[in-house]
C-alpha cells in the first residue's frame, strides 16, 4: 500500500522558501522535546517524514546521533534535505509512505515528527517503523479540543487528517506495539508562537498557554492546541 497519488502531490512541492524559517524554529522545539524524553544519545537514527530536513539539521548540530538516514515521500523535500550536505547523513531516499526500504531493527532509534497526523493508515505505517527500529519517537499536533471543527479547516491546508487527543494517541501507539515509557504533553515556544501570532500577539498566547497547562493540566488541552510527543519502546 501507498499515499495516494493525491497526497502525493499535495507534498511533492510543498517544501519552499517560504516555509523553511518556520520549520527550522518547530524543529528547534520538537529536537528539544526529543532530548528531554530521552534523546540525548539517539545513535542509528532514522527520520520518517525528514521534510526539509531541518530536524535532521537540529540533530547534527546538537551532536546526538552517530550517524543519520531519512525518507521523504516529496521531491522537494529532498531537494532541500541534500543541499543541507550534512555530514551525518548516509542517505535520504523516496518512499511511498509505508514502506521502509531496511532490513528489521536497523536502526537504534527511528522519529516521525509532525508526521502522524497527515498518514491515512495510522497503524500500517507505525507497524513499519516498529519492524525497523528499537525505539520510536513520535510528536504530533493535540488538535482535538472543543473546537474540532475549527482545528479541521485550520489544518485542511497543511493536510492534516488526523486529529489527536493526548489519550487517544498514546492509545494508538501503546496498541500498536509501540511502549511509551516517556511522554508528555508540551505548548509551543515562545519562539514558534511570536514568529506565527507576532511579538505581542505571540507572547500572550505562550504565557496563557504555558499556565493553563501548568495549572489545569487536564482541561488545558480540551480548550487550546498543545503538542503531544512520546518516546516508546518497541514491544518484543
Amino acid at each position: 500500500m501507498s499515499q495516494s497519488a493525491e497526497l502525493r502531490d499535495f507534498y511533492d512541492g510543498y517544501y519552499n522558501e517560504a516555509v523553511a524559517a518556520k520549520r527550522t524554529i518547530a524543529a528547534k522545539q520538537s529536537v528539544d522535546h526529543l532530548v528531554r524524553l530521552g534523546g540525548k544519545s539517539l545513535g542509528h537514527l532514522l527520520d520518517v517524514g525528514a521534510g526539509d530536513g531541518a530536524v535532521l539539521q537540529e540533530i547534527e548540530s546538537r551532536r546526538i546521533a552517530s550517524k543519520l538516514d531519512a525518507v521523504e515521500i516529496s521531491s522537494s523535500g529532498i531537494d532541500r534535505v541534500t543541499s543541507r550536505r550534512l555530514s551525518t547523513l548516509n542517505a535520504i531516499r523516496s518512499f511511498d509512505g509505508y514502506r521502509l526500504p531496511f532490513e528489521d531493527k536497523s536502526f537504534d532509534t527511528t522519529i516521525a515528527i509532525h508526521v502522524l497526523e497527515h498518514v491515512e493508515h495510522e497503524r500500517l505505517f507505525l507497524n513499519e517503523l516498529k519492524r525497523v527500529s528499537k525505539r520510536v519517537f513520535i510528536e504530533v499536533p493535540l488538535e482535538h479540543t472543543f473546537r474540532l471543527q475549527r482545528s479541521i479547516v485550520m489544518g485542511k491546508p497543511f493536510g492534516h487528517i488526523n486529529h489527536y487527543t493526548f489519550d487517544r494517541f498514546i492509545n494508538l501507539l501503546d496498541t500498536c506495539g509501540l511502549k511509551p515509557v516517556a511522554s508528555k504533553i508540551f505548548p509551543n515556544s515562545l519562539a514558534y508562537e511570536t514568529f506565527v501570532g507576532g511579538k505581542a500577539a505571540g507572547s500572550a498566547k505562550h504565557v496563557i498557554r504555558s499556565t493553563a497547562l501548568k495549572f489545569a493540566p487536564a482541561l488545558a488541552p480540551n480548550v487550546f492546541v498543545y503538542l503531544g510527543a512520546a518516546m516508546c519502546d518497541v514491544a518484543r
